[in-house]
């Protein structure tokens, strides 16, 4: 089953951690990543850029809108994901939230 892990974090906080926090966050993450490729189960994964690169395209009144910036004002942000396929789950987090969803496959 594939599960779509997104990291959750606020943005503002990386600027407040010291080089050595943001190097073993990396660290972190990197190792993550490696662990999950030599067991096969990686299936995608990318960081995205700040939220206030965002576009929020909504209807309202039956008409698109198209909207500079992030859908909601959150304290946490969506920076990243994982896209794992694996036949059950046991999951953690180190710091910030990960939220974690079945990933509900479309048919063809």
């Amino acid at each position: 089953m594939q599960y779509l892990l997104t990291l959750h974090t606020a943005e503002s906080g990386w600027a407040q951690m010291t080089k050595t926090d943001q190097e073993q966050a990396v660290g972190a993450y990197r190792a993550f990543t490696e662990a999950l490729k030599q067991a096969g189960v990686l299936a995608g994964s990318n960081r995205l850029q700040p939220v206030s690169t965002a576009t929020t395209v909504r209807v309202a009144n039956g008409k698109s809108q198209v909207l500079n910036g992030p859908y909601a004002d959150l304290k946490e942000q969506l920076g990243g994901y994982y896209l794992i396929d694996v036949a059950d789950l046991d999951p953690a987090a180190s710091h910030g939230a990960v939220e974690v969803r079945p990933v509900w496959g479309m048919p063809g």
